[in-house]
């Protein structure tokens, strides 16, 4: 069974492209598995973040609001 790659919807022959196409593909998978990889710490980083956020925030004292206009 021949293995293809399809790239802005062409299909390609993969033992037909030249070493340097190989290459190319190779260098192209291996960033988009780091970039997946990435995306999924990012995630787990933000959730972790929120819940650091919550907890500071259930820590900090409960102060009366004072009425009238706060200037920080």
């Amino acid at each position: 069974m021949t293995q293809t790659v399809t790239i802005d919807d062409i299909e390609y022959d993969l033992d037909k492209l030249s070493d340097e196409a190989k290459n190319q593909l190779v260098s192209l998978q291996f960033v988009d598995q780091e970039l997946q990889k990435l995306n999924a710490q990012a995630a787990v980083l933000q959730t972790a973040r929120i819940a650091y956020a919550n907890a500071l925030k259930d820590e900090l004292p409960k102060e009366k609001k004072k009425k009238g206009l706060v200037f920080n």
